[in-house]
């Protein structure tokens, strides 16, 4: 396999490095030091540098303003953004923008899409449904306005494609947990379910009459919200309806959090690096140690793993190419490696560093927080295995 990078992905990590050269981990409170959530809002001045350096537009269409790149490159500047903690929700509001690109009503596509890549508007969605444990598009429900049902609450449709029920409202009932800087966002994606059981996409304002917005606070201190939708009624337009626009969304956004883990892992690992290289023992940098090389070692390994199988699902994704197994294979795969492998990394940071680990004064319990709402995200490994487990049996190879 060849993973050498065109000179456009080379050029959007290079744009990306430039931006993030001048963000400090540490530039708001830490979530050890702090009852609530670290900060109020998203890093504003980060989100216009992103904007100004033409980030935020980087997969849209150059009829959009954009530079027309795929997930490859998104997944790149994800990765330099992980290494500085970015509090920007720059995966949320790609990942959405290239759904509503790929599926959305075109009339809205013209008049987001813009807006988005010069940072005028952010974005979100819900991924977690009600609890985290159930599939998110089976926390909402989506029924046609006008539609009444045998008690009395408006009914479903059917219909499948790109936004099937033109001219028909829709009425949205139900809660998204987590939602990742909710209350930050102008929109937000939600799945859903409609009466015939296919997942759709709904698009609401935050500002939607009968859109409720509870706070709750991230295992890394970041300000998530529970969003609660009452009776919420939408245009048909707002709907994204084609059959697998939820699949390819949820695929997007995984593959992203697995850029996110990498890229911390890499981080962690250079600190890790440098630490060792300076503290000495007995006369001694204890990375000379052969126990300690050995654990940095399989870390390295670790991240050259989650690599790798980053880059197969993004490609997979970015290209749809024909294989042995459809790329929620690849996906799985991973997930795997990036679950299980940062927080491998961390916690041999933590134990390699001794008291340094713990010390908030030091960076690394930041990014042990972080790298916990990562593998938070994207799940257990187990999980991820058997997932894979059903799509070989599935798809016998051979």
């Amino acid at each position: 396999m060849d993973f050498t990078f065109t000179e456009e992905q080379q050029a959007a990590t290079e744009a990306a490095q430039a931006v993030f050269s001048g963000v400090a981990p540490d530039a708001v409170p830490s979530p050890a030091l702090v009852p609530g959530a670290v900060a109020e809002d998203i890093d504003r001045p980060l989100w216009a540098g992103l904007a100004s350096g033409d980030l935020l537009s980087l997969t849209l269409a150059p009829e959009h303003g954009g530079a027309g790149l795929d997930l490859v490159a998104l997944c790149l500047v994800l990765r330099e953004s992980a290494k500085v903690l970015a509090r920007v929700p720059l995966l949320e509001t790609c990942a959405v923008a290239m759904a509503v690109q790929r599926y959305g009503d075109q009339e809205l596509a013209a008049e987001l899409l813009p807006r988005i890549g010069r940072g005028d508007l952010v974005l979100t969605v819900g991924t977690n449904g009600r609890t985290g444990h159930d599939p998110a598009e089976l926390a909402v429900t989506a029924r046609p306005d006008g539609d009444v049902d045998e008690d009395g609450r408006s009914g479903s449709g059917s219909g499948s494609g790109r936004n099937n029920n033109a001219g028909t409202s829709w009425v949205l009932d139900g809660v998204q947990s987590a939602v990742p800087w909710a209350q930050a966002a102008d929109w937000i994606a939600v799945p859903a379910h409609a009466g015939d059981g296919r997942a759709v996409l709904a698009l609401i304002r935050r500002d939607d009459d009968g859109v409720t917005i509870a706070e709750q606070v991230s295992t890394n201190g970041e300000l998530f919200g529970e969003v609660r939708l009452d009776a919420v009624r939408i245009e048909s337009r707002r709907l994204i309806d084609a059959t697998d626009a939820w699949e390819w969304l949820r695929s997007v956004l995984t593959t992203g959090t697995c850029a996110l883990a990498l890229g911390l892992g890499e981080a962690v690992l250079a600190m890790t690096s440098q630490y060792t290289g300076k503290r000495e023992q007995f006369g001694f940098p204890v990375a000379t140690f052969q126990a300690v090389a050995m654990q940095a070692a399989d870390r390295y390994i670790d991240l050259r793993a989650m690599e790798v199988t980053l880059w197969q699902a993004a490609w997979r994704i970015a290209v749809g190419g024909a294989g042995a197994l459809p790329p929620a294979g690849d996906v799985a795969v991973a997930k795997i490696w990036a679950s299980d492998g940062v927080r491998r990394v961390v916690q041999t940071a933590q134990h390699l560093h001794g008291g340094f680990g713990a010390d908030t004064d030091y960076p690394l319990h930041r990014f042990h927080a972080w790298a916990k709402q990562i593998e938070l995200s994207l799940g257990p490994a187990a999980a991820h295995e058997e997932a894979l487990g059903d799509l070989l049996a599935a798809h016998p190879l051979g």
